[in-house]
């Protein structure tokens, strides 16, 4: 139960992290290449597939020019 409830919480910031990201209009390439990795292993971490870093969530929600808060919060209601 607490996997897949952290399974979705990571999910949806790898969500969140793509719509910043496509609205910025940054391609994964560019993201990828500031950050030292491949555009597939950026991929990876989007598609929720690979688990993130602290310091690889700091370093993106940098190059997004957005607080880390932002990426982490849900805005339920």
């Amino acid at each position: 139960m607490m996997n897949e409830t952290y399974k979705k919480e990571m999910q949806r910031i790898a969500l969140k992290i793509r719509k910043v990201r496509e609205y910025k209009n940054f391609s994964q390439e560019y993201l990828a290449s500031k950050i030292g990795i491949s555009q597939n292993a950026y991929s990876k971490i989007e598609l929720g597939y690979s688990k993130i870093t602290l310091d690889r969530l700091f370093h993106i929600a940098k190059l997004l020019d957005v607080d880390t808060h932002e990426l982490i919060i849900s805005k339920r209601a």
